[in-house]
């Protein structure tokens, strides 16, 4: 899952391709302002939302809770208001005040993690019963337009792919759904559309990775980003995710009746030889590019780095972390809110202080591209281990229905 786009033009430079690669993401740099925000309207950051508004709002909230912060009520307000009537969300509403009509194009990924993200908000939200009447809207359109295999397409009416389908499944655990009680008519779980994408340890190239769709053969081609997303559906858990224990260095394994949570520990296997080639994962050259040169793909790696912790292989993922601490800078300054969330989860997810990423203190630079968020409560109620990690204790409760089945996962698929 490339979280620093999920917008129209990335998916319809995957349509192209037939992958899920992303597009890069516009500059998206803070300018100065009184109140610490720079954007209109609770929104975070200044590049163009068009593709991504609601989607780097989303993350940019989870990684301030994660760290103990609490959105703006204006942010909050902001996302709110970009819900439409029906329970959805699309990449970016430019004018909320209009109802969405048959032409509003609904984004399954940006509606996914806006739920998610309200749920984490929602105990210090400013009216937490509107919040979980969004989030509730949310969870019933989602199941409106599940596709018959289990699983959901970017855009509803297409072809499940591997990506919104974890995507989903993270925000449905997250919130306290069980993503096994999401069934189709004809019965199937987004769990049995995961598995359609999971590659063979068998398979010479790509052993153990997932595809995000099969390409027009019908052959399973490895991505790192899907692999990525669905290790972590897999696991029943969601974008924000900690280190995982015991530790143990993810194997590949094919059974003779595959499981999800098995090829979820075959594709950490997978992204551990991937990141062990250079340290990071590569992006191919764009189509037409006179440079075809494979470039670093920084967010990709960014999202490895949190599936492998949460597969209980955060030492493997070590020296991509340390790698991303030295080649990130230049990269989130010019992406923006979500590069900034990508990296401060990353850094949770294996217990390294997002204040201290290299040089950079990740967290100061994320609350600086919006309105100021609430300081940490350090009040006597808020020394709980719940409040230190930065999670809402409903969010807790939501995720330890899913997580707790994510270590049976791991349990299960080593004693296997």
């Amino acid at each position: 899952m490339n979280t620093v786009r999920r917008g129209a033009a990335a998916l319809a430079a995957a349509v192209v391709l037939g992958t899920g690669a992303a597009l890069p993401a516009a500059a998206d740099t803070p300018s100065p302002s009184a109140s610490g925000g720079t954007a209109a309207g609770g929104l975070y950051g200044t590049g163009d939302p068009t593709y991504d508004g609601v989607w780097r709002q989303s993350l940019a909230f989870l990684a301030q809770r994660g760290t103990g912060f609490q959105p703006a009520d204006q942010s909050v307000d902001w996302l709110l208001g970009q819900q439409c009537a029906d329970g959805s969300f699309s990449s970016y509403r430019a004018d909320a005040t209009k109802p969405c009509d048959a032409k509003t194009m609904r984004d399954t990924n940006a509606t996914a993690l806006a739920v998610q993200a309200l749920g984490a908000v929602r105990r210090q939200a400013a009216d937490p019963e509107k919040v979980d009447k969004a989030v509730k809207a949310g969870h019933g359109w989602l199941r409106s337009v599940q596709n018959k295999d289990g699983g959901w397409a970017y855009v509803p009416g297409g072809p499940s792919d591997a990506n919104s389908t974890s995507v989903i499944v993270g925000a449905l655990s997250a919130t306290g759904v069980r993503p096994g009680s999401f069934t189709s008519a004809e019965g199937r779980t987004p769990y049995d559309a995961l598995l359609t994408f999971a590659v063979p340890c068998s398979d010479k190239d790509g052993a153990g990775a997932f595809a995000y769709q099969p390409d027009k053969t019908g052959k399973l081609l490895a991505n790192a980003d899907a692999t990525a997303a669905a290790t972590l559906a897999g696991l029943g858990k969601s974008v924000v995710s900690t280190k995982a224990s015991p530790e143990q260095a993810p194997t590949c394994q094919d059974l003779t009746k595959p499981t999800v949570e098995r090829a979820a520990l075959n594709g950490a296997s997978y992204l551990t030889k991937a990141l062990a080639k250079t340290g990071h994962l590569t992006a191919p050259p764009m189509p037409g590019s006179t440079d075809t040169t494979e470039k670093p793909d920084i967010g990709n790696t960014a999202d490895a780095v949190v599936a492998l912790a949460a597969a209980g292989a955060a030492q493997q993922a070590q020296p991509a972390l340390e790698w991303l601490e030295k080649n990130s800078a230049a990269w989130a300054k010019q992406s923006g809110p979500a590069a900034y969330a990508q990296l401060i989860l990353a850094a949770r997810a294996t217990e390294t202080d997002p204040r201290e990423f290299g040089t950079a203190d990740l967290v100061e630079q994320l609350n600086a591209l919006g309105p100021a968020p609430k300081s940490p409560d350090t009040s006597a109620a808020a020394t709980s281990d719940d409040e230190e990690s930065g999670f809402d204790v409903w969010w807790i409760i939501g995720i330890g229905m899913v997580v707790g089945v994510g270590i049976g996962f791991l349990v299960s698929g080593r004693k296997k």
